[in-house]
């Protein structure tokens, strides 16, 4: 229980300094909101109404405060463009980002899972050096890039699968695929390496002298006693996916936060920003904290 208390409280200081620091470098960056929600023609007059109506004309400080105080109440303020609640647009959009998100997340396990774990089966074999290849090529690939080629390949010329839009499990494919290939490249090669590293281990000698077939010892010993680093690149690959999500929605022609952030930073509304990279960071703290409570479960010797 201490355990988990102990990283429960360091998740909370984590979204709050992420939600502080979001805070002031948003209000530090150049340019005046209130002009752009006014006009260009706006006159000097017209433009310090907005102001006074966005609550802009404000100190920093009062602003802070008045954020913090809407936070607790569970009110993320307004767009300065649409006016619309930003809690109400983020979550009609939060669906299709954690589809995505997750859908990434399962070709990223399973891709580097099964790449790893091959991997080191067949140690310094003609297969092992077909994945390592493969793994570097992977790591090595722009998202977007992978994005376009699957959009060539399964859409334009073979038509299986569509290349934009929302809705449906097919739609899904491609974007998931993009994003979670590449991550998958990083994974395998950490999971190679630590189950490498582990059979080295005296206690892997140990198993095969009282019989123990290689499988027996590889599914029931070894790989356990990999996981630990293999679920922590997890949890930073998570926050990549997360990262990654903006450039996949825009290709892809896909609603979510990632491309909602893109459009609201380009028409600098502030609160609609921070209440995106709130939710992200939201999110990927309770995948973090998720890692570090698995920790406990893989190693017990880690609960103290």
């Amino acid at each position: 229980m201490n355990y988990v208390l102990k990283r429960l409280s360091y998740s909370l200081l984590a979204i709050g300094g992420a939600v502080t620091l979001v805070f002031f470098i948003l209000y530090w960056l150049p340019g005046d909101p209130a002009e752009l929600v006014a006009g260009q023609e706006a006159s000097a007059s017209t433009v310090e109404r907005v102001r006074l109506q966005l609550g802009t004309n404000r100190p920093i400080g009062q602003q802070f405060v008045a954020y913090l105080a809407g936070l607790a109440h569970g009110d993320l303020g307004r767009s300065f463009t649409t006016k619309e609640p930003v809690l109400d647009r983020l979550l009609a959009q939060l669906s299709a980002t954690l589809g995505l998100t997750l859908g990434a997340t399962l070709v990223m396990v399973l891709g580097g899972l099964t790449l790893g774990v091959t991997s080191a089966v067949y140690h310094r074999r003609w297969v092992d050096h077909l994945i390592a290849g493969l793994t570097l090529g992977l790591t090595s690939t722009p998202p977007f890039w992978l994005g376009i080629l699957l959009i060539l390949t399964f859409s334009v010329v073979l038509h299986w699968l569509p290349s934009i839009g929302n809705g449906s499990l097919a739609q899904l494919v491609l974007p998931a695929t993009s994003l979670g290939l590449v991550a998958s490249g990083s994974l395998a090669r950490m999971i190679r390496g630590a189950i490498l590293d582990v059979r080295r281990e005296p206690f892997v000698l140990t198993l095969r002298a009282k019989g123990l077939t290689g499988r027996a010892i590889l599914l029931g010993h070894v790989l356990r006693n990999a996981l630990i680093p293999a679920v922590t690149l997890v949890g930073i690959l998570f926050g990549e996916l997360l990262a990654g999500v903006a450039v996949a929605e825009t290709l892809f022609a896909r609603q979510g936060l990632g491309r909602l952030v893109v459009e609201a930073i380009g028409q600098k509304d502030i609160p609609m920003i921070q209440g995106a990279i709130l939710f992200a960071s939201v999110f990927y703290v309770i995948i973090n904290l998720l890692v570090d409570l698995s920790y406990a479960r893989i190693d017990p010797r880690l609960r103290g």
